[in-house]
């Protein structure tokens, strides 16, 4: 990264959605993070950063609704900062069943439950961050994810790269567990002949070179990736055009265990060769049955 640009990360989201882990995901990668940070003192840290030059041309910033009402302020003041500088907004995510059994397991009230339910803390932080979910460049949902696995996602996503124009997570997932909340793009390769039919396929998964050869020798999959191939060019080159440089793209079959797995590992392949693409592998239901 050029030492005269201030390369801000702004991670904010749902509390219990893994906001302190992606910090410490953050600082393992290089990353000068800031915790609690009340959004309004924010324009002042990125004047400090741009006039630093060098040092201070880093930051990630930990701002949540922690910080008060000023939180309601975060999203315009975001844009604003935009011309200065490279901000990007991570929003971490949770559905409101896994944010529940997170709260119960360590036993604290949600920070704006105040004398109603977790549900109800949980309903009014939605509300009051939906216009900042809207803006932000990656939304990681990590409903499912433990620690070590969100930490990994975080830390891929945003690690030092000076090559890469655009960073892309290839997800595969299974359709019956559910869409990913935080995909761009959403392809289905359920056209394809399931292994799970086949005797000595059904109980590996797509990064198995048997299954992996089972899936990639069917009928219309080059056709199905070369165009898939060639519409994500388009797509990461108009990202990066709109100053977008995070996306990621879901990939699903039933399960999510053997065709979507194998098409993610070969989309990520291809997608690799692409000049400015750094890709980050997720396969969000392998494990499950």
């Amino acid at each position: 990264m050029s030492a005269n640009v201030a390369h801000i990360i702004i991670v904010t989201g749902m509390s219990g959605a893994g906001r302190s882990t992606a910090g410490n995901a953050l600082e393992d990668a290089g990353w000068r993070v800031i915790d609690n940070l009340p959004s309004l003192l924010l324009p002042s840290l990125v004047d400090l950063a741009v006039a630093d030059g060098g040092t201070m041309n880093r930051l990630a910033v930990v701002i949540d609704v922690r910080g008060g009402d000023s939180v309601e302020e975060l999203a315009p003041i975001i844009e604003s900062l935009r011309r200065r500088a490279t901000v990007r907004v991570l929003f971490l995510d949770a559905t409101d069943a896994e944010l529940i059994k997170r709260f119960e397991s360590v036993r604290r009230p949600h920070p704006l439950q105040e004398k109603g339910t977790l549900i109800d803390g949980i309903q009014r932080e939605r509300a009051r961050l939906e216009t900042l979910r809207g803006i932000s460049d990656v939304v990681v949902d990590t409903t499912g994810l433990n620690v070590h696995q969100t930490t990994t996602l975080v830390y891929d996503s945003f690690r030092s790269d000076d090559s890469a124009d655009v960073n892309v997570v290839i997800e595969s997932f299974g359709f019956k567990h559910g869409l990913p909340a935080d995909a761009d793009i959403v392809g289905d390769v359920r056209f394809l002949p399931n292994p799970f039919w086949t005797e000595n396929l059904r109980h590996e998964n797509g990064l198995h070179p048997d299954v992996s050869a089972f899936v990639l020798s069917q009928t219309d999959v080059d056709v199905y990736l070369d165009g898939l191939v060639l519409m994500l060019g388009a797509t990461l080159r108009g990202y990066v055009r709109e100053n977008k440089r995070h996306a990621t793209i879901a990939i699903g079959c039933t399960g999510g265990k053997h065709r979507s797995v194998a098409i993610t590992e070969e989309l990520a392949r291809r997608l690799e060769q692409m000049p400015g693409v750094a890709v980050t592998r997720k396969h969000r239901d392998i494990g499950r049955e």
